[in-house]
């Protein structure tokens, strides 16, 4: 129903946004891999969508790119993977590393994701392995993360930083201690998710 939104970003309490479209505030929820290519709050921005109608809510996600969104709608086909989880491993990876996965059957890597054990990251690939024939010939995205720009308040990012980790499923104490563990002076909360997520993952 809704595929694409342009307009200005309004709020960013990750992994959560608003997007200004001419007056109206669409809420998303996006993965961390989009997060980190987000403008700065004010800026322009074109989002992929994806909407997900539940009896009790109707919940919009966005991506910054296509593949990224390709990605999502693959995953929550799977059998036992929601919205949440499929955010989680596309939070925890790109797309380009979990193909890298999946191509390899190597499970090490995303049991570290939260709500992923070995068995379930097992079925993930096998069930993934014929789905992803054509995206292994698709160009790379990687090249596409740019850094975020601006900062925030140090106490305030870390606040916001711990906030998106226990929303992917991190546990709270898991969530604080790997945002300290990367914690440096002036980094934005984008920087400091992507350096705890690297860590834990």
């Amino acid at each position: 129903m809704i595929g694409r939104l342009r307009g200005t970003l309004a709020e960013k309490q990750p992994p959560h946004l608003i997007l200004d479209v001419n007056g109206i505030g669409y809420e998303l929820e996006v993965p961390m891999t989009t997060l980190y290519r987000l403008p700065a709050v004010g800026e322009p921005v074109t989002l992929h969508t994806h909407l997900v109608v539940r009896e009790d809510a109707h919940l919009l996600y966005g991506f910054a790119e296509k593949r990224d969104r390709e990605l999502f709608r693959e995953l929550i086909r799977l059998n036992g993977v929601g919205p949440k989880l499929a955010l989680a491993l596309m939070s925890g990876l790109e797309v380009d590393e979990l193909v890298r996965c999946v191509q390899a059957q190597d499970t090490s890597v995303l049991v570290k994701i939260p709500g992923v054990g070995k068995k379930t990251a097992e079925r993930l690939l096998v069930e993934l392995k014929d789905r992803f024939k054509a995206w292994e010939t698709m160009p790379s995205i990687a090249t596409l993360v740019v850094e975020p720009r601006g900062t925030v308040a140090v106490s305030s990012a870390e606040n916001d930083a711990v906030s998106a980790l226990i929303s992917l499923g991190f546990k709270p104490q898991e969530a604080s201690r790997a945002v300290s563990a990367v914690q440096e002076e002036n980094l934005s909360s984008e920087d400091l998710i992507r350096r705890a997520l690297k860590g834990m993952v």
